[in-house]
């Protein structure tokens, strides 16, 4: 079963790369912002329409949700803005790729302590050697 969530996994990046770049060219005909707009907004409408069929009912507890679990879609916006702005200045290779970066050494530190709720797991010796090898491809990559 986890090869198959590593494969949906790949998927996923897959289409973060491709949505990205489609963002980015879309940023460039109607704004930046106004791209960034679009995806919510249609994310916003299929979602609804997908809540009305397989939702759970439990969105009336956003209302009483500790504010730092909402951040989620603060964050979101902050992260599809940046690649429309950023891909069309250093190209999708790259600012994917330190989006990789990121989201590497971010998860390994919320990881280590265990932040967000997360599971604790120990930063072992080849992970720090992963996440150099991975900032050191940036450098490859520009």
């Amino acid at each position: 079963m986890k090869i198959l969530f590593y494969a949906v996994a790949l998927l996923a990046g897959v289409t973060l790369s491709v949505e990205g770049a489609i963002y980015a060219v879309l940023g460039e005909s109607i704004g930046k912002l106004e791209s960034s707009l679009y995806n919510f907004a249609v994310g916003t409408i299929i979602l609804g329409v997908a809540l009305l069929f397989w939702g759970k009912g439990s969105l009336s507890y956003t209302v009483k949700a500790p504010k730092w679990q909402l951040t989620g879609g603060l964050l979101g916006i902050i992260y599809l803005t940046i690649l429309v702005i950023g891909i069309p200045l250093i190209g999708v290779g790259l600012a994917m790729s330190s989006v990789v970066v990121g989201q590497l050494v971010m998860s390994m530190v919320i990881e280590h302590k265990g932040w967000l709720g997360s599971p604790k797991i120990k930063v072992r010796p080849e992970k720090i050697i992963a996440a150099i090898l991975m900032i050191t491809s940036l450098f490859l990559i520009y």
